[in-house]
């Protein structure tokens, strides 16, 4: 039995013109590469787009965002290049030895009579506690003359009854001096907090003495009900009134936020030990604390933009 007769080639072409095909088919390297690029493409696509649901994590809240929805915190850029120093990358100065070596490092680079006052003008802090707060994170130094201080702070606006926000006045200081304030509630923020943290935080260690029925042992965010569509972030360039002659760059996250158990007229309250859990604990007691918090209720028209 003979065997059956071969099927011409389709396509138009014969035997003959196979060979010239076979040259111009893609070779077995392009064919792996081709099919591993479509499976990362169908790969990613899945994971892009699982549903029309997703949970978001912005930096300081956490909540469901639908595709398309209009109603999210808009959280700006973290990253601030102020005007008067744009394109220029400044060596940030975190360490220094002692406050001895930092002093040795700031006098050639600050007016002297200004760098003088420190701790000694009312109101103002001394080198021990700038060389806190560079221990702990909560302040750099731009390698600068003169340096410039960049501190991250929250502003908590707490807000009373019939819509009044409450500001702090005055500061009873440890050595005897009171600084005026004027503002609401503010706190330096630490390495990698977010301004919801901080925001409790400060209200714990800064309202915490007087808040009905509270103790050692508060929860602050049981009682703290922060709005999450009232953040606010700008940069404020001035002059520091606590070491003067120092520039600063205050980069300012502001929240609103309600707080039960607060009196409804004007109050005090204590401090606590604002390094309490610093290992150097010989600097501490030579730096400049605050003791007691002076705070009054003022309508919204009193509240500075």
């Amino acid at each position: 039995m003979s065997p059956p007769p071969l099927h011409p080639i389709t396509n138009g072409h014969g035997v003959g013109d196979l060979v010239p095909l076979l040259h111009k088919l893609p070779t077995l390297p392009d064919l792996f590469v081709t099919a591993i690029s479509i499976c990362f493409l169908f790969a990613s696509t899945a994971k892009s787009h699982p549903s029309n649901t997703f949970s978001f994590r912005c930096p300081f809240f956490s909540f469901p965002l639908k595709l398309n929805s209009r109603r999210f915190l808009k959280i700006p850029n973290m990253s601030h290049t102020t005007s008067n120093h744009k394109n220029v990358n400044f060596h940030r100065r975190h360490n220094f030895a002692s406050p001895q070596s930092l002093s040795e490092w700031l006098k050639p680079r600050l007016p002297s009579d200004s760098f003088a006052s420190w701790g000694v003008k009312p109101g103002t802090k001394n080198i021990h506690n700038l060389w806190l707060e560079l221990s702990e994170g909560e302040t750099t130094l731009a390698d600068s003359t003169p340096p410039v201080r960049t501190v991250q702070v929250v502003t908590v606006r707490v807000i009373g009854k019939d819509s009044r926000f409450l500001i702090e006045s005055h500061q009873e200081l440890s050595d005897g001096n009171v600084r005026k304030r004027g503002r609401p509630l503010s706190e330096k923020m630490k390495p990698n907090e977010v301004p919801e943290s901080a925001a409790i935080r400060a209200v714990k260690e800064e309202l915490g003495s007087v808040i009905r029925g509270s103790g050692d042992d508060i929860e602050v965010s049981n009682i703290m009900r922060i709005d999450p569509n009232s953040y606010e972030m700008k940069v404020e360039e001035r002059n520091s009134d606590s070491y003067p002659g120092l520039p600063g760059c205050y980069v300012l996250h502001t929240l609103d936020a309600r707080v039960e158990g607060l009196p409804d007229g004007d109050f005090c309250t204590d401090e606590a030990e604002e390094y309490e859990d610093c290992d150097e604990t010989s600097v501490a007691d030579k730096a400049v604390s605050v003791k007691k918090h002076y705070w009054t209720w003022v309508s919204a028209d009193s509240i500075k933009s």
